[in-house]
This record gives structure tokens, C-alpha cells and sequence, in this order.
């Protein structure tokens, strides 16, 4: 199905144009077919003030966008037309969905228009990347309002022990696997593989390797309607990095390769250790020197530096190693067409777009300039932890170090790292002034 093809069938109606924000949320509206063939030409409005959104529609400082400067405009999203899905659950003639994005000067603050000049960028140095994500999500016998009566605490998981690829589990749940596969066909999700996780209704959804957009793409309607079909069956799910102290840490993996302007695989060298070229090495030496300084991208909420704490199962710093979990740049692959790395520092709640973009340009950057790795982690990484280049440990470090980053501003441009990191010290600004249920607990009373 083609857009012109939607808009030439007289038995359609209506579709849903969209456009995902800053925490990788779909935010669009349902127009009609006469409507849309305006919009395929000339686009649709929609207020900049959408970047500037948490989850909850609480309203985030950024300078120009949503402070007291700010007049709440429309601009211009550019409808893909080779985004066009079917929406799963919609009927004929109602089912037509197409992603979209900011042009003009709001295409600088937006998440999907990044990653095409992050792409082009590396398209024009000689390198095209390939890349496949996992998702890991927390599935619940709860609806989000029975969630909510509960303050969020003993909610009841979809399984109830650690099952790390359990078939027991995966077959008790037979019904949400096929649904959800299901889903991805109108959708046109590559999903490559579901599995049980470490924890009770901890579930893990892959989506195949690609190019250009379309992963992440995938990846974000994913995100969005793993929730909707939770929902559809009365139960919930959540992607924050720790929901609960018992609970282990949630993650977005990213896996990388590239090739050439010939389509080699730049990645792997016979006569190399482990197969692995000096462009690889210097690939992998790029985002040990740059990702530190992009920690907000990958940590962009004020729960996702709790994913760090002892004995979860998350990166101990910037290291490497083949086939080593306990890194954070993960080597994965034997031969050419399978040789690649994986980011494991994204918590669940990143955006995929921005997740991309900062880790396509910090590693073609360690090629461009040459830059050697750290030593490879041999063994537990955890044990080793200490020394190196480092991550943010905190959100207020993070900031800092985003607002600093000649870097980012580089590759994803000062407006971006301007309004992004504003939007996050908002974000941190607020949280600061709660107080937790914990703290209540340990120091009300003889505190």
C-alpha cells in the first residue's frame, strides 16, 4: 500500500499522521483523506512546544520553545511517505498511519530529523551503517489504573519468578507473544526474536538489523504499541530503566556495523584479533572517547541513573570486549556479515532516533580520527571496574557534560544540545523539589 493509494480509494477516510517527541512518543492526529492530500503536499502544523512534553504532558523549559519568549505556534511537520503502515486494530478505510517530521528550523530539536543528518553525515564520509535494536520491557497482571490505585508497588508481573529464557513462561504466555507478533505484520515490524528476561514479567523484543531510518522507525512504533496491546488485554506495561529496587535494569540495545560506498564490510578483517579491522577498533575507540559526554541521550530521565546501582546488570563504565556482557561496548559476530557491537549503555526509556544518531556519530568520528580503544576487558568487567573513560553518573553531570560537548554540538547541533539539555534540567529541577516515600520512611520519624 502506497499513500497515493490510500488517497485514490474511495473507501478510505481517514489516517493518523504522526510524529514521535523527545521521550519517543507518538504524538499525532486522525484527519481526513481530503485533509491528508493537503498535508502530503504542503504539511500539518503542530506546536514546537511537543519537545518540550514529558510523558505526562508536564510542560519542560526550553528557551524559544515554552518560556515566557514563547508564542506556542505551529509548524510544519513533512509527512514520509514511505512510512505509510496500517494501523492494527483500525478498520478499512480508517487504518492508514504515516510517520512524519519537523523541516525548517524545528527540524533542529527533532529527534527523527537528526538522525537523517546524522546518517547523511556518515553517508558523505563513506560509511553507511546497519543496525538492529532490543527492547526490554516489564509486562503486568495490572491495568494502568490499577497500577496507579496501588502507588505503583506489589504490582503483580505477567510471570512471577526470574525465568532468563524460560520456554515454561514463554509458552504460558503464548497469547501476548502471538498478538504481539501479530501487531508487527500491518506494522511492518521486522521482529527477529521475543524472550523471557531476568525478571518476573521481563520480556525482551528484537528488531532485525537495517538501514537508514527504518529501525528506528520499527523500534519507536514498537515502544508505542506494545503499550497500546498491554492496554487492549487489560494489563500494562512499563519501560522505565528501574521500576522497582527488586527489580533488574531495563535497557535499549543498539547493534551497529557498517559498510563502504561499495557496500564491504568495514567491520571485519580475517587477520585481525577476533576478526576485527583497525576501522572497527577505531569505531569502538570513538564511542569509548565521545558517548560519556552524550550520557543524557542515553539517560535522558531522572530514573535512569537508578539502572546503575550495585548489583543490577548494567555497564560498570565505557569499556569493551568481545563477547562480554559485562562491558558496554559488546563485540558480537564470528565473520563478515556478522561482526558488530553492541551499545548496551541505552536504558529503556531513551529515544531510538537520538540513541542512533549519537552512537553512529561518535563511532564513524574514532574512524575519521583515527582513535585507538582502551585495552579489551578480559574476564568479569564488574570486578575490573575503576579506571577508564566513564559515563555520567549522575543527571546533573550529564547535563553539564551534554551543555559542554563541543562534540554534540558538532553532530546534533547547539540548538539541539541547548534545548535538550534545558529540557532535562527542568525535568531535574522538579523532581528535586518531591519527596520520595522512602525518605519518609527511613527518617520521619527519628530522622
Amino acid at each position: 500500500m502506497t499513500l497515493d493509494a490510500y488517497l485514490a480509494d474511495p473507501a478510505s477516510r481517514f489516517a493518523t499522521v504522526a510524529m514521535t517527541d523527545t521521550n519517543g512518543l507518538l504524538r499525532g492526529q486522525m484527519v481526513s483523506v481530503r485533509s491528508l492530500a493537503g498535508i502530503a503536499r504542503a504539511g500539518m502544523g503542530m506546536s514546537p512546544v511537543t519537545f518540550a512534553l514529558d510523558p505526562t504532558d508536564v510542560v519542560l523549559n526550553i528557551p524559544g520553545v515554552s518560556d515566557d519568549a514563547s508564542d506556542f505556534h505551529d509548524d510544519p511537520l513533512v509527512v514520509d511517505p514511505a512510512t505509510v503502515r496500517r494501523l492494527p486494530w483500525s478498520k478499512p478505510g480508517h487504518d492508514l498511519l504515516v510517520l512524519s517530521n519537523y523541516g525548517g528550523p524545528m527540524a533542529e530539536l527533532c529527534p527523527r530529523s537528526l538522525l537523517t543528518r546524522v546518517l547523511a553525515r556518515a553517508g558523505k564520509a563513506g560509511f553507511a551503517p546497519r543496525y538492529g535494536m532490543e527492547l526490554e520491557y516489564t509486562l503486568f497482571d495490572e491495568t494502568p489504573e490499577s497500577a496507579r490505585e496501588k502507588g505503583y508497588r506489589n504490582l503483580r508481573t505477567a510471570t512471577m519468578h526470574k525465568s532468563h529464557d524460560l520456554v515454561l513462561y514463554q509458552v504460558q504466555q503464548t497469547e501476548w507473544y502471538e498478538a504481539l507478533a501479530g501487531i508487527c505484520e500491518p506494522l511492518r515490524i521486522d521482529l527477529a526474536k521475543m524472550h523471557e528476561e531476568i525478571g518476573g514479567g521481563f520480556l525482551e523484543a528484537c528488531i532485525a538489523a537495517g538501514t537508514g531510518l527504518e529501525p528506528a522507525d520499527q523500534l519507536v512504533l514498537l515502544k508505542n504499541f506494545v503499550r497500546a496491546l498491554a492496554q487492549r488485554q487489560g494489563k500494562c506495561v512499563t519501560f522505565m530503566p528501574r521500576w522497582t529496587e527488586d527489580a533488574d535494569s531495563q535497557s535499549i540495545h543498539l547493534h551497529v556495523s557498517l559498510t563502504d560506498g561499495q557496500g564491504r564490510k568495514v567491520f571485519h578483517d580475517p587477520a585481525g584479533r577476533n576478526g576485527m579491522s583497525q576501522a572497527f577498533r577505531h569505531f569502538i575507540g570513538g564511542l569509548q572517547r565521545y558517548i560519556g559526554d552524550m550520557t543524557l541521550i542515553f539517560q535522558p530521565t531522572v530514573n535512569s541513573y537508578r539502572r546503575f546501582a550495585p548489583g543490577t546488570f548494567a555497564p560498570p563504565g565505557l569499556t569493551w570486549g568481545f563477547e562480554n556482557r559485562t562491558t558496554c561496548f559488546r563485540v558480537v559476530g564470528h565473520d563478515a556479515g556478522s561482526l558488530r557491537v553492541e551499545n548496551r549503555l541505552p536504558g529503556a526509556d531513551t529515544n531510538p532516533y537520538l540513541t542512533v544518531a549519537a552512537t553512529v556519530a561518535a563511532g564513524v568520528a574514532g574512524i575519521l580520527e583515527g582513535i585507538e580503544p582502551e585495552p579489551e576487558v578480559i574476564g568479569n568487567g564488574y570486578v575490573q571496574a575503576g579506571a577508564g573513560p566513564d559515563f555520567a553518573r549522575s543527571m546533573p553531570e550529564a547535563i553539564a557534560r551534554l551543555r559542554t560537548s563541543s562534540f554534540a554540538k558538532d553532530w546534533l547541533g547547539e540548538r539541539f544540545v541547548e534545548a535538550f539539555a534545558a529540557s532535562r534540567q527542568s525535568q531535574h529541577d522538579e523532581f528535586c523539589k518531591k519527596v520520595p516515600d522512602v525518605e519518609l520512611q527511613r527518617f520521619f520519624d527519628l530522622g
